[in-house]
């Protein structure tokens, strides 16, 4: 009876009406270019673009003022949460830096010039550019606490919830309300964002048929260019990087995808890394690591440890402003890297986390390249999955690693789970 409750038809699912939504933009696009290259037409993928948009500002607070709350909380619970703290952000530095790499390398919106006219997108730019470090820092201080929110300057919109929540990290219990309050404003962004993502059909629909009407088959290409870089990208760093890793753990890579294989199918059927947690919870357990480093590091790690959406982070920003015509300079690069730290984290549980995140970034990089999100938004969740599954392998990885650097970890339970490749796991 629960299953048939919760049990939609195909064609309620989000994910399938944008596919659907892709397929006739797409269609139309290449049928009646005419047609979609009407203005009014652009304006309905522009329309969701800015809908998204106009939440970033409060969602980025939000979720950086809790995310810090949870860091000092993961603290408090002793050398655990410090281990796994570190061990996200290492290898979450590793996975934007490499997007970042094979951006470069292979430029896969190099060829399209999307807007080879910078005039169009002039008004999108920042009134003042910063060529140096004084100009740089003096931008991130905003005129007034509110000023960040009201320019909707994201850079210091971070500052100040970095500094909020550090400070209500200090004061402790007398202002755990504002912290509760804080959470429960960061829920109605995320149901907002939610009523939102219903209109995604409309507009990666509206996108797609006018980046196919108005710059041909061509773009077709550029895009699917971009999901075949994503996944090449992704399959490298789990089996280098994680490989690696887990070879210095004594495991291999590859025996521990074929052991959580059952759990990769359910992310890759729903795009939801979550919806697979309690399996690997178990899993986890059964394969040697102690049940108090799983029950922090595998809840943590689901908005610390995001390995495929901080590559798609950076690698989706180069597409972008290779396909906009615009050079990243070295300080614009390493403000992305700096500030897809921040925005990757704490959105990991709302649907299309990884395109509204991507929108916050952009903000802060360079503004110009805020309209350049309507090119990858028809093309968003054919790389939901990818982020998907690289996220949750990346997190079984990381609770073997910090159980057996922290002394936990069965080693003949992990070598006969994993050559055992066992398929039923106890419940208990």
């Amino acid at each position: 009876m629960p299953e048939n409750k919760i049990r939609k038809p195909f064609y309620r699912h989000l994910y399938v009406q944008v596919l659907f939504g892709v397929v006739i933009g797409a269609a139309i696009g290449l049928i009646w270019p005419e047609v979609a290259a009407q203005p009014w037409v652009k304006a309905l993928g522009d329309g969701f673009v800015k809908l998204i948009k106009m939440t970033i500002a409060v969602l980025i607070f939000c979720t950086v003022v809790s995310g810090i709350g949870q860091v000092a909380e993961a603290k408090q619970v002793g050398r655990v949460g410090v281990k796994a703290i570190v061990y996200f952000e290492i290898i979450s530095t590793f996975a934007l830096i490499i997007g970042l790499i094979v951006g470069h390398v292979i430029k896969p919106g190099a060829g399209m010039h999307a807007a080879g006219n910078a005039a169009a997108v002039a008004k999108y730019v920042a009134p003042e550019t910063h060529e140096n470090l004084v100009d740089f820092f003096l931008h991130l201080i905003p005129d007034t606490f509110l000023s960040g929110f009201a320019e909707g300057n994201i850079l210091q919109v971070l500052l100040v919830a970095i500094l909020t929540g550090f400070a209500l990290q200090r004061i402790g219990p007398p202002v755990q309300e504002i912290r509760n309050l804080i959470d429960q404003g960061s829920q109605i962004i995320f149901d907002i964002i939610t009523m939102i993502m219903k209109l995604a059909p409309i507009g990666a629909g509206a996108a797609m048929a006018y980046t196919l009407g108005k710059f041909g088959a061509a773009a077709l290409g550029s895009l699917l260019m971009l999901i075949g870089t994503f996944y090449l990208t992704a399959i490298l760093f789990v089996v280098v990087v994680l490989g690696i890793v887990a070879w210095l753990c004594g495991f291999s890579i590859f025996r521990f995808v074929a052991y959580i294989r059952d759990e990769l199918l359910i992310v890759l059927g729903t795009s939801s890394s979550e919806s697979a947690l309690p399996n690997l919870m178990r899993k986890m357990e059964a394969l040697g690591c102690s049940k108090p480093v799983v029950g922090l590091v595998i809840p943590t790690g689901y908005s610390f440890n995001l390995d495929g959406t901080n590559i798609y982070m950076t690698l989706a920003s180069l597409f972008i402003a290779q396909a906009l015509g615009y050079e990243l300079s070295l300080m614009q690069q390493l403000t992305l890297l700096g500030v897809a730290v921040l925005t990757s984290k704490g959105a990991s549980g709302v649907t299309g986390a990884g395109f509204i995140t991507l929108g916050a970034t952009l903000a802060v990089v360079n503004p110009a390249l805020v309209p350049g999100m309507a090119i990858v938004l028809g093309i968003d969740k054919f790389m939901s999955e990818c982020r998907a599954l690289t996220n949750f392998i990346g997190n079984g990885v990381a609770c073997v690693v910090v159980s057996r650097w922290e002394g936990e970890l069965d080693k003949t339970a992990l070598k006969d789970g994993l050559h055992r490749n066992a398929l039923e796991i106890p419940a208990d």
